[in-house]
């Protein structure tokens, strides 16, 4: 094994998205040195085989830079659109009478097809239709099983195949398509660290997802439904993650919602212990252009205070023409956040109260214990990456070192706030557990002799979800002496 490379001086995570930008082996190496700590492949985008060299890549970034890491397949969702009109585009303007129908005709300034049966089924008069990302607004009249009536509100150009959102109802579609399916069972097969489900609006709607995964990753669900809102903490609950897809919920929600909505579901995932993901439009600008607004910096600022575990870049490092110093400039702003004197007390005005666990008061305890002893770390024992994913949820003041004899684990908490994961061998004592701590603490440089660093872990060892210890240890001298570092 290598010697495990420092921590980054920063504990949220940066989430990348690849593309046509950033799909070469050296480029996504290139992002991991700018500050990438985990990358997003759209499945939307491109077929399956293509996906192949990318994930190869992201993979073997562990032997050149000895860190664990984290795979994100990202599954398309069920996308509405309308059909196609005999001239490709037609203009709608504000007053006139537009129907959506099932016949599959090519449309004029008067119809086209809508083939999704289902919304026929779930809409109600006075709900919006709005198309080409909210350009356009459509209030329906009235409707029948295979008609409906709208009048334009906001009009415009419409072209084929334009995307359709329905934010004033629940739509009862599968959460999954069969591109989707194919595309989990290949991500799977693949095995990527975490799977998110686009366009959720229930809990029930992760359930096939999940059964599909069978366990081989994560599951993240993308908040960008009004309906999503209203069963926030149920779907919450029934995942591992979550993703605040600021997209699509900007379209369906007043732009000046989101925010609020924002902090909303940051909090209720913090609370609940899920990782947490702020996406879309963070530096949109740097697509084109080499710095960003300052706007931008500071809405990057604001998911940091807030707590969010990880902040994502779309188009800026997929498809954009600066996608290194888009991710370099995630890692700045970060490091210049959590260097502010009150970032600590601004990430935790969300009050979060253990669970009556043992584990969960051995997190808080050292959290607390950390800042009273000036610890440098709090380094944990896991397989599952319960005990991690609990101290996270407490935003220790001090990085989380996490030693797990789990590759699988290892990558999956590349999404979590503050945790530097190495894969090593297991323990099979608590002195032996001790000693590695130390170890690992000083080849990682998290810590030096004379440091204090507090550990973690569940006794017996090798028993998932039995956090029971919580150890104070000071490092010496000599902990490296005459130790074959190949034997980790």
């Amino acid at each position: 094994m290598t010697k495990p490379i420092a921590p980054r001086a920063r504990k949220v995570r940066v989430l990348a998205t690849l593309g046509p930008a950033s799909n070469d082996p050296e480029m996504i190496a290139a992002l991991y040195q700018a500050g990438a700590d985990a990358f997003r492949v759209n499945m939307s985008h491109g077929d399956q085989q293509s996906k192949v060299a990318v994930i190869q890549a992201i993979r073997a970034l562990e032997k050149r830079f000895g860190r664990p890491s984290t795979i994100l397949a990202d599954l398309q969702g069920p996308k509405l659109r309308v059909g196609r009109f005999a001239e490709g585009r037609v203009m709608l303007e504000k007053g006139q009478t537009f129907i959506l129908d099932r016949d599959t005709a090519p449309g004029d300034a008067t119809r086209v097809e809508l083939p999704h049966r289902e919304i026929f089924e779930a809409i109600e008069p006075g709900a919006r239709l709005l198309l080409d990302d909210g350009k356009l607004v459509l209030r329906v009249a009235e409707h029948s099983a295979d008609r409906i009536v709208t009048t334009v509100e906001v009009g415009g150009a419409l072209s084929n195949n334009k995307g359709l959102n329905v934010p004033d109802v629940v739509v009862p579609m599968a959460a999954l398509t069969e591109k989707d399916r194919s595309d989990l069972a290949f991500a799977v097969e693949q095995g990527v660290d975490w799977i998110a489900l686009s366009f959720v609006q229930r809990p029930e709607d992760l359930m096939e997802a999940r059964k599909l995964i069978g366990g081989k990753a994560a599951l993240l669900a993308k908040i960008e439904k009004p309906a999503a809102i209203e069963r926030l903490d149920e779907i919450v609950e029934q995942c591992d993650g979550v993703m605040v897809a600021r997209g699509d919920l900007g379209v369906e929600l007043p732009p000046q919602t989101v925010p609020p909505l924002q902090k909303r579901i940051v909090e209720v995932s913090r609370r609940l212990g899920r990782p947490v993901v702020v996406a879309t439009q963070m530096l949109e600008s740097m697509i084109t252009s080499p710095s960003p607004t300052r706007a931008e910096v500071s809405d990057v600022a604001t998911a940091i205070y807030d707590g969010a575990d990880a902040i994502m870049l779309s188009a800026e490092s997929a498809a954009g023409s600066w996608p290194v110093e888009s991710v370099a400039m995630m890692n700045d702003i970060g490091v210049s956040v959590e260097s502010d004197p009150m970032h600590g007390d601004r990430v935790h005005f969300t009050v979060m109260r253990p669970d009556p666990t043992t584990a969960d008061a051995l997190a808080e305890s050292a959290k607390n214990i950390a800042g009273t002893v000036s610890a440098k770390a709090i380094i944990c024992f896991t397989s599952s990456g319960s005990t991690a994913r609990r101290v996270a949820r407490e935003r220790p003041p001090v990085p989380i070192m996490v030693l797990t004899p789990q590759a699988e684990t290892a990558r999956r908490l590349g999404l979590l706030w503050g945790v530097h994961a190495i894969h090593t061998r297991d323990v099979e004592s608590f002195e032996e557990m001790v000693a590695k701590s130390k170890r690992m603490a000083l080849r990682s440089g998290i810590a030096e002799a004379g440091d204090r660093v507090i550990l973690m872990a569940g006794v017996p060892f090798r028993t998932p979800g039995s956090t029971n210890v919580l150890h104070v240890v000071r490092i010496v001298g000599d902990e490296l002496d005459n130790y074959d570092l190949a034997a980790e």
